[in-house]
């Protein structure tokens, strides 16, 4: 089957309360999914986003991601070089949030995956539903 995968992070501070919004379309239908964290950043978010897409599906799919991240979208390509140099990026220095790329490479082992990269916040209007997703799940970890 194939789904569409919008994603977007949003963090409060960096560090700080952040949140992810996704929405799942495959067959005519639409999932809303979203969550967040008091103390976190704002690239483990967007991760988030599509780690959780990605755990919604029940069995495997070919998945298009959408998502205004480039972190996300070359991390995605870069990640399987990071683990087989034990986590550490061309240049000797560790990669930063190992345990989310590790849950997302084993995920992508499951489906065929495909990212797309758009422009945040310019009239993509899943993008933008994202976003208030992410938004509103962060707010939710203000003091």
């Amino acid at each position: 089957m194939k789904v569409e995968l919008f994603t977007d992070g949003a963090c409060s501070g960096n560090p700080g309360p952040g949140g992810y919004g996704a929405i799942l379309r495959a067959v005519g239908k639409e999932k809303e999914i979203s969550g967040g964290e008091a103390l976190t950043t704002n690239n483990r978010m967007e991760l988030r986003g599509v780690i959780e897409g990605l755990k919604a599906l029940k069995y495997p799919c070919e998945v298009i991601v959408t998502t205004d991240s480039k972190y996300v979208c070359d991390g995605a390509g870069w990640a399987k070089g990071w683990k087989a140099r034990g986590w550490l990026k061309s240049d000797g220095n560790p990669a930063a949030n190992a345990d989310l790329w590790e849950e997302l490479l084993s995920l992508c082992d499951s489906h065929k995956v495909r990212f797309i990269w758009v422009k945040g916040h310019d009239s993509h209007p899943e993008n933008i539903r994202c976003d208030r997703l992410a938004v509103a799940a962060a707010n939710r970890f203000k003091v």
